[in-house]
């Protein structure tokens, strides 16, 4: 399973990374969302984790023109932010999010959103994390 981390923050992306790697996923990463609208539609990731502040462009600006395209409107987008107002949440569900995760994340929490989406490739060890 390939997911897109699209996330500007370089330890929250090594974090998202690193626990998604040992869990047997493939991942690809960026930090900006016009990147994140090439990548998905060159490499068709399984799964999307949307920071939703971005330097270029907002995440949840990505997404709606992710959804809006039937070459990408099927790949589920997880909303990763540290915005975590109820207000946020309604917006991110709005753009077309799939799930939302507030930040900091909490790694069994995550994983659970993740495998809901799609399933891991390789074993499951969430007592190392």
């Amino acid at each position: 399973m390939r997911i897109l981390i699209v996330e500007d923050n370089e330890p929250d992306l090594r974090l998202l990374n690193d626990v998604l790697s040992v869990h047997g996923y493939e991942t690809l990463t960026t930090g900006h969302g016009r990147e994140a609208i090439r990548l998905t539609r060159h490499h068709t990731p399984d799964l999307i984790l949307m920071d939703i502040q971005l330097p270029d462009l907002c995440g949840l600006g990505v997404t709606r023109l992710l959804k809006r395209d039937h070459q990408t409107s099927y790949i589920p987008v997880i909303a990763v932010t540290a915005f975590a107002m109820p207000d946020d949440e309604r917006k991110a569900f709005e753009s077309g999010c799939d799930a939302y995760i507030p930040k900091p994340v909490m790694i069994q929490s995550f994983l659970h959103t993740v495998e809901r989406f799609c399933r891991p490739l390789g074993p499951k060890t969430l007592e190392r994390w």
